[in-house]
């Protein structure tokens, strides 16, 4: 019977390598779960501004084209973002052609913490970026960029609050290479809150 030089070393090594891996996986049951926290970044403080939460109508005044706008501004995401909401349908003018879209804002901390950065997103397809500041009743929309800008455009807007119950808000275009125009100006007042479930106020007084 022909021998093969080194089988019984070879059989030890493979004994050896079995002990070895049991034992390996005998401490790695024996070891706990690790558990990774990561820091979350401090909520963003939106008191100045908060006022504006909720749903809101606008009516042009008398030297802005024929129209009509609905703005909803709410929370997301556990109070760290707001959500602007808007639907804007403006007729044409000599200055600027009729406008008919629907947007959606998302509104965060400025990096410097001191102030606000919105990001608009248009139905037209558009992106743009504006740098809020708030100096007390006043908030001022100003372009900053964006990865999707009207060409050679610029639009800016201030709100100005008159009470807790409405707003004036102006805004103005800049076509290329030329100065701004005051676009349009309206007066928001909030909506009042929707009938839940559909039962008028009528049939609830006739409900024992």
């Amino acid at each position: 019977m022909r021998v093969i030089p080194g089988g019984r070393s070879s059989k030890l090594a493979v004994v050896v390598s079995l002990i070895f891996m049991a034992s390996t996986l005998l401490a790695a049951g024996d070891k706990q779960p690790s558990t990774y926290r990561i820091p979350l970044p401090p909520k963003p403080d939106f008191s100045s501004i908060e006022w504006m939460v909720g749903n809101w109508s606008g009516r042009m005044d008398k030297s802005s084209p024929q129209g009509e706008i609905h703005l909803s501004v709410a929370y997301d995401l556990d109070h760290r973002v707001m959500v602007f909401r808007e639907q804007v349908s403006l007729a044409a003018t000599a200055e600027a052609p009729a406008n008919d879209e629907s947007s959606i804002g998302i509104l965060s901390r400025a990096p410097s913490g001191d102030s606000f950065l919105l990001d608009v997103y248009a139905s037209t397809g558009f992106m743009t970026r504006y740098r809020v500041a708030v100096a007390g009743s006043e908030i001022d929309f100003i372009p900053d960029g964006g990865s999707q800008m009207p060409p050679g455009w610029l639009l800016r807007r201030t709100i100005q609050r008159g009470d807790v119950d409405g707003f004036t808000e102006t805004v103005q275009m800049a076509p290329p290479q030329k100065p701004f125009f005051d676009y349009y100006s309206a007066a928001f007042t909030r909506e009042s809150a929707p009938q839940q479930s559909g039962i008028t106020s009528s049939e609830k007084q006739k409900k024992p």
